[in-house]
C-alpha cells in the first residue's frame, strides 16, 4: 500500500529532522552567534565609554573632593577658586527638584490616570496623546523660552520675575510630558483581568483605581517620575533662559529658607557650566567635583526611587 505524502506531514517531517539535527549538534546558528556576540560588544562599548567618563571626572576634581569636601559642599561661590564651594547651587537644584515634585507628578499621574481609565477611546483622546508625545520630544531650550515669555514676563507680579519659582515651574513644565507618558505606559501594563476582578465584587471605578491599578503601576510610576526628576536636575539652558545666575553674585544660598523662592537663584548645572567656561584651570577641577556632586546627587534620588518600587513590587 502506498503512503501518501502531504503538505503538511512533509513539513512535519522537515521541522523534526531540523530539530534532530539541532539536538545532535550537527548545525550552528551562525546568525543567531554573531548577533549576540555584536550585542556583547555594544554593552561592553557602552560600559568601557560611561567608566572612561567616570574615571575623567573623578580623577579631574579628586583633588577637591579628597581635600576639602565639607568646605566645597558648604561654600559660596567666589572667583578664588581655593574657596569656591557649590552650597548655593545645591540649594537652588532643592528647591526646583521640589517644584518638579510638586508640580508636574501629581499633575501628570492624574492627567494618565484619566486618559487610561476615564477618558473614552476616541480620536481626540489619541490626537491628545499624540501631542503629548510630540511635547515630551521638544528641546529644553523651547521651554526656556516659553517660561522666559510666560512665567517671568507675562506673571512677574505672581512669580517675581527672574526668580527660583519662574525657573521651577519652568522645569516642572518641561518634564510634565515624561511623567504622564511613563505613568500612563504603567497604568496601561496593568493586566484587564484585575481590573475586572475589582468590576466583578461591586467595586466602583474609583476603588479599582486606587485599590487595585494603582498599587500594580506604582514601580513603573515611580521609575518614569524618578527619570523625570533626573532630567529636571541636569537642564541648564531653560534655566540661562529664565534668568539663573551665572556669575558669583546674587544667588540665593539657604537651603531651607522658602522666602528665597522669588530672589535671584543658581543651580548645580549653571554652576557647573559657569565654572567650565573659566580661563583659570583651577576651575577644571572644581569644575569636575562639581559633575560628580551633581551625579551623587541623581545617584540618590535614583536609589531611593528603587527602594521605593522593591517595596511596592513586593506588595504585589
Amino acid at each position: 500500500m502506498a503512503v501518501v505524502t502531504t503538505p503538511a506531514s512533509a513539513g512535519g517531517t522537515a521541522a523534526a529532522d531540523a530539530v534532530r539535527r539541532r539536538i545532535a549538534g550537527r548545525s550552528t546558528d551562525v546568525i543567531g552567534v554573531i548577533f549576540k556576540g555584536l550585542l556583547i560588544v555594544a554593552l561592553l562599548l557602552t560600559i568601557l565609554v560611561l567608566w572612561a567618563l567616570l574615571y575623567e571626572v573623578i580623577t579631574g576634581g579628586w583633588d577637591v573632593l579628597s581635600g576639602r569636601l565639607g568646605d566645597f559642599l558648604t561654600g559660596r561661590l567666589t572667583t578664588r577658586a581655593e574657596a569656591a564651594g557649590v552650597a548655593q547651587g545645591l540649594a537652588g537644584s532643592f528647591w526646583i527638584a521640589v517644584f518638579v515634585v510638586t508640580l508636574s507628578f501629581p499633575v501628570g499621574i492624574g492627567a494618565a490616570i484619566y486618559l487610561e481609565e476615564y477618558a473614552p477611546q476616541s480620536r481626540f483622546t489619541r490626537l491628545i496623546d499624540v501631542n503629548i508625545r510630540n511635547l515630551a520630544g521638544v528641546p529644553s531650550v523651547v521651554y526656556g523660552i516659553l517660561g522666559f515669555a510666560v512665567f517671568v514676563k507675562s506673571l512677574e507680579s505672581v512669580t517675581g520675575g527672574r526668580t527660583m519659582m519662574a525657573a521651577g515651574i519652568t522645569l516642572a513644565v518641561l518634564v510634565l510630558p515624561i511623567v504622564i507618558i511613563t505613568a500612563a505606559e504603567a497604568i496601561r501594563a496593568v493586566p484587564d483581568s484585575i481590573r475586572e476582578a475589582g468590576f466583578g465584587v461591586g467595586a466602583t471605578r474609583w476603588e479599582v483605581v486606587r485599590s487595585h491599578v494603582l498599587p500594580y503601576a506604582a514601580p513603573g510610576i515611580l521609575t518614569g517620575t524618578v527619570l523625570a526628576l533626573a532630567r529636571a536636575l541636569g537642564e541648564a539652558a531653560p534655566l540661562i533662559l529664565v534668568g539663573a545666575v551665572t556669575g558669583r553674585l546674587g544667588a540665593s544660598y539657604e537651603l531651607l529658607d522658602p522666602s528665597q523662592l522669588q530672589e535671584r537663584f543658581t543651580a548645580m548645572p549653571i554652576v557647573i557650566f559657569a565654572w567650565a567656561g573659566q580661563p583659570n584651570a583651577d576651575f577644571r577641577a572644581l569644575t569636575a567635583a562639581a559633575i560628580v556632586v551633581l551625579l551623587v546627587v541623581v545617584l540618590l534620588a535614583n536609589t531611593g526611587a528603587i527602594l521605593l518600587r522593591n517595596r511596592y513590587e513586593k506588595k504585589r
